[in-house]
């Protein structure tokens, strides 16, 4: 019986540090889920006039109305969209109407074959989202400045190029259209909630630590029969 009481507690112990991870997995997910469901009901929520000020913290994902004047500068991201293939989100300068200010908005996405298309030079009324995409890491290329093309939507470097506020407005609509651009609006589609996943793995271990414990439990009293 002795024998057994070393096996047993590993046993024991190993599952319930797992069966724990899994449980905190669970929280974690209960957290995430509602985060997402935050950002979600902020995104939909009704659009007011840009700020004067904005803060990258407090106004990430506020739903606004802009308009204004379009601008030469241009920085092309490159993407791709379901149905649609290879392309560019496009990154344009935008000049305010009734002021001195420029910002950056992401109209949407253009195929590659429709990249020169003609840009209106009419006023254009963006209405979107503030976003501070966080799309670069390590891996990231550096951008073909002579080109106009981005990896990832770099605000703080665009808008040095650009000569615009550190300011990006991701377009949910245009008015009037751009026929050749399809807006690609923010959502939490991208926003990683692997909790659950994980919390299967934790469980799934414990159940293989509690039935390797069992074996080595019956060959042990096996052996002292």
């Amino acid at each position: 019986m002795l024998r057994l009481i070393f096996p047993l507690l590993l046993g024991l112990i190993g599952a319930g540090i797992l069966v724990g991870l899994g449980v905190w997995q669970m929280q974690r997910l209960e957290w995430k889920s509602g985060i997402l469901a935050e950002i979600d009901a902020k995104i939909v929520a009704t659009p007011v006039v840009l700020p004067e000020t904005v803060s990258p913290e407090a106004d990430k994902y506020r739903p606004v109305t802009v308009s204004g004047r379009l601008l030469g500068p241009e920085a092309l991201v490159l993407t791709s969209m379901k149905d649609a293939g290879a392309g560019y989100r496009v990154i344009a300068a935008m000049e305010v109407t009734g002021g001195t200010r420029k910002i950056m908005v992401d109209l949407g996405f253009v195929s590659d074959a429709k990249r020169e298309f003609l840009r209106p030079t009419t006023p254009i009324t963006v209405t979107g989202n503030l976003h501070w995409p966080e799309e670069v890491d390590r891996f990231t290329p550096e951008p073909e400045l002579l080109r106009d093309v981005w990896f990832a939507r770099e605000v703080e470097r665009m808008a040095n190029v650009l000569g615009t506020e550190q300011l990006l407005v991701v377009a949910r609509s245009l008015a009037p259209g751009i026929p050749e651009v399809t807006p690609m609006p923010v959502d939490t589609a991208s926003v990683a909630n692997d909790h659950l996943t994980y919390a299967i793995t934790w469980f799934s271990l414990a159940f293989v630590w509690l039935g390797m414990t069992a074996l080595l439990v019956w060959r042990i009293r096996r052996r002292t029969s």
